[in-house]
């Protein structure tokens, strides 16, 4: 689990793309202070498994379906990622609930000033939209952001001078792909709530009722 507080801003190093999966190796500092093999770390938001430490950082190996999903697949040497390692157990928690499984790919659009800080608007699809509230969380490239203003099918985000200034956010024009997590606490309202569950079929008023949820 991450907590969208981004940690380091990467390099790619380098990507070796095969037919089904990529390699992926990234340069960093900050976050390698005990980072292993086996470890989990979001980039851009995307959760990969550290395969191999290398002398300035590490590798990871991509599989077909996060390359589908995610901006992994446009990644060239030297572009700038998003990083942060796994929440440890204890730690204070930030953000908001990230579980690092991307749901698909958005648009930057553009930034406005707004006082001292920027409003960001991003185009994403319905599959997306539809899970996003205002006010809400969503994981934008790995970082935790709060709706600010949803109209049809693009929303924006207030951003504070220092989360841009520690993101890839300050790097991005206008067309660039995004990494976009739906808040997951949306998601499983949807699930209880809808009209079947994976065990008990029907859920309804008098279901709740017959199962001591309600009176």
């Amino acid at each position: 689990m991450f907590t969208g507080l981004i940690e380091e801003v990467g390099t790619v190093a380098g990507i070796k793309k095969y037919d089904n999966s990529a390699v992926i190796s990234i340069n960093c500092e900050k976050i390698l202070d005990e980072l292993k093999e086996g470890d989990s770390i979001a980039i851009d938001g995307a959760c990969q498994t550290v395969t191999s430490i290398i002398p300035a950082g590490f590798e990871v190996e991509t599989s077909a379906e996060t390359l589908k999903l995610t901006i992994l697949n446009d990644y060239k040497q030297d572009r700038r990622v998003n990083l942060e390692r796994a929440m440890a157990a204890g730690s204070r928690f930030g953000g908001h609930i990230v579980s690092g499984h991307v749901e698909g790919t958005g648009t930057f659009l553009r930034k406005e000033k707004q006082g001292i800080a920027y409003n960001f608007y991003f185009r994403a699809p319905e599959n997306i939209m539809k899970y996003l509230v205002y006010k809400g969380s969503a994981s934008i490239n790995g970082i935790s952001l709060t709706i600010a203003s949803i109209v049809e099918n693009s929303f924006s985000a207030t951003v504070i001078p220092v989360t841009i200034e520690h993101t890839n956010l300050k790097f991005l024009n206008p067309g660039d792909k995004i990494n976009l997590e739906p808040d997951i606490l949306a998601k499983y309202v949807e699930k209880f709530v809808g009209k079947y569950d994976n065990m008990t079929g029907n859920i309804n008023e008098n279901y709740l009722k017959e199962h001591g949820f309600i009176d």
